[in-house]
Order: structure tokens, then sequence, then C-alpha cells
């Protein structure tokens, strides 16, 4: 079985090609469209997004489409970065200086009140009509300050508290069965072995 993840996001699409492999789901990414012409995400929520995404790219394609829209809300910040997680403080930043916008944010903000929790949504379609949607949630609390090397995104300011560490301090394995995206991707791939594709 072959599945477009709609994603221009390689961190991302790493993390579903290692949670389909077992399923001998093959993952192809944007490149293998001909028109890979951004969708504008106007959702008010995260599966607004991700039903939005994969309605109009699986009219570009023959395959089925996964699409997902994901973020960090944090509490003390009414709920930002939010929707707008992969352009908070503007499009032109990087992943670093998001995470570093976040921080600047919380600086007055007690160890106590930086509760945040990381929301993903999926969204299988074909021929523009929904199929599925699957969603994750992960709760944590925002550091002072940046740990860890892996992941990507707010990987690295948010901590899990069971773990004690971020999940950019965690092996891409211990990540995936413990994130958002790993939950909503667990669920999928439950609805995939049931035949929701076949």
């Amino acid at each position: 079985m072959k599945l477009l993840v709609a994603t221009g996001n390689p961190g991302k699409l790493r993390e579903f090609a290692a949670a389909l492999a077992r399923l001998n789901v093959e993952v192809v990414g944007l490149e293998s469209l001909s028109d890979a012409t951004s969708v504008e995400e106007t959702g008010a929520t995260f599966l607004d997004n991700a039903k939005l995404k994969a309605e109009v790219f699986s009219r570009r394609t023959d395959l089925p489409v996964l699409a997902d829209d994901s973020g960090l809300e944090v509490d003390a910040l009414e709920g930002r970065p939010g929707v707008l997680s992969a352009r908070f403080g503007g499009p032109q930043l990087s992943d670093t200086a998001r995470a570093k916008a976040v921080l600047k944010g919380l600086v007055d903000v007690p160890d106590t009140q930086r509760n945040a929790r990381f929301h993903c949504a999926l969204a299988v379609a074909r021929g523009g009509r929904t199929l599925a949607t699957f969603e994750g949630t992960v709760e944590g609390m925002i550091l002072r300050e940046l740990r860890g090397k892996n992941g990507f995104g707010y990987d690295p300011i948010f901590l899990y508290p069971d773990a004690g560490r971020t999940f950019a301090e965690m092996a891409p394995e211990e990540k995936a069965a413990l994130s958002h995206r790993g939950r909503a991707l667990a669920a999928l791939a439950r609805a995939l072995e049931q035949g929701l594709l076949s």
C-alpha cells in the first residue's frame, strides 16, 4: 500500500514512515506530486487544517493522502502558539527561534504555571473526501531553556514529566511511543489494520 503524506516537514515525514513501516505501507512525500503547491491553513482547529490539506492534496493524486496539523498549546499564553505553531513569531523564523519566542513570552511565568500540551490531528482523504480522522494529545511543561538535540519544532522546550526529559532528549523510537503524533499514528495504524483503505 502506498500513502502520500502531505507535509513539507522532513522530521514529520520520517516519523510517519517509521510508524507505518511495520504495516507494509510505503510513504511518499509531496515531491511525488506534479503540483505540490502548499495549501493555506485557514482552519480554526488542528483537525480543520488536517482535513483541508488532505482533501486538497487528494484531488491531485490517485493515492490516499494523509495530512496532519499539530502544534503546541501553552496555557499561560492562552493556548498559543496553537494552530499557528509552524508560523509563530513570523514565517521566517527557524524552529529554534520559534522555541525561544515561546520562552520569551513565559519569562515571568512561574514553573508551576507552565503547563502545555502537544496536539496532533490526522486526516486521511481520497478523491477530495475525508475518509477518517485521528487525534492525539500529550501533556507536559515548558522549560526555561532548550534541552536536547533530537526531534524538531518545540521538542527541546517541552518536558514530558513522566520521563523527566524533553522530546528532544529522547531517541526517536521513545518519542514515537509517547508523543501526540505517535498516539494519533497508533490510532491510524489500528484503522489501517482493520481495512481502512482496502
